[in-house]
């Protein structure tokens, strides 16, 4: 995954084995190569797993500022994997969730990142004061259950199949959806997908993502079209924001961590 931003320029090598959730290892692995984009001097090789896991939810998040409600209280995530962590993490600085509901296809896994959320545990480092999630209540509970009534929903598994269902959805809440990351795969039903859809890149969605080729839905927009203010965010409809990730979003992620390691040299 190349790509060049005005103040970097690498690539990233990315591997996906899924059978790793069976060995208790990451499903995606990752190294990234950044150099100067000025001169092409090598400047840094450094471990893109972490990396990857955070602009994900990073990018989610900025969906979510955009386009979930002011007021949004209830968080749903389906999934319990180190995406479900940093969303978590990530979400909370842009809304404030008084309840946070939570759904994976194993039970104990569900129960136990459910127990994780309750105890301020997560994968991101914080302020040694800051131990609690805003004071959320966390509950592990059944897909439906902790969908129906939510403002902002994350779809972050490994399901092949649809797991959210359309009509479970709240009028004008917000759905990150983040995994089926290939062209058979989906995580949303149809009828989800008939509300306004945003998507990374609309190159990328119509050769990779499952819920959007099988839909046959028309896009709204890019998310960075919203954000630089070309269309109308529509934040008052439902709305879904299909992540697949960007070369971009981790060259530019590498930066920030190679100037801030540079910083204390």
């Amino acid at each position: 995954m190349p790509a060049l931003a005005p103040d970097g320029l690498g690539l990233k090598a990315v591997t996906f084995y899924p059978s790793n959730a069976d060995r208790g290892i990451p499903t995606h692995m990752a190294i990234i190569f950044l150099v100067d984009p000025q001169t092409g001097t090598p400047l840094a090789i450094m471990d893109g797993r972490l990396i990857t896991e955070m602009r994900t939810a990073a990018v989610s998040a900025a969906a979510t500022k955009l386009l979930a409600a002011p007021d949004t209280k209830i968080l749903a995530i389906l999934g319990s994997g180190v995406q479900a962590r940093s969303h978590v993490e990530a979400l909370r600085l842009v809304r404030s969730f008084q309840e946070i509901r939570v759904w994976s296809p194993n039970k104990i896994h569900a129960e136990n990142f459910a127990n994780e959320i309750r105890a301020g545990a997560g994968s991101w480092h914080r302020h040694p004061a800051d131990r609690t999630l805003a004071g959320s209540q966390c509950h592990a509970m059944a897909a439906e259950e902790a969908v129906r009534a939510a403002d902002v929903v994350v779809t972050v598994t490994s399901s092949k199949t649809p797991v959210l269902r359309g009509a479970w959805l709240k009028p004008g809440c917000h759905v990150n959806a983040v995994g089926a990351c290939r062209p058979d795969w989906r995580e949303l039903d149809d009828q989800a997908m008939s509300n306004v859809v945003f998507v990374d890149s609309r190159e990328g969605a119509m050769k990779e993502s499952g819920d959007v080729i099988l839909s046959g839905v028309k896009t709204y927009a890019e998310l960075g079209e919203a954000l630089a203010g070309k269309v109308p965010p529509r934040a008052t409809e439902t709305t879904i924001f299909k992540s697949l990730g960007m070369a971009v979003e981790d060259i530019a992620a590498a930066v920030l961590v190679y100037r801030s390691v540079k910083a204390t040299l």
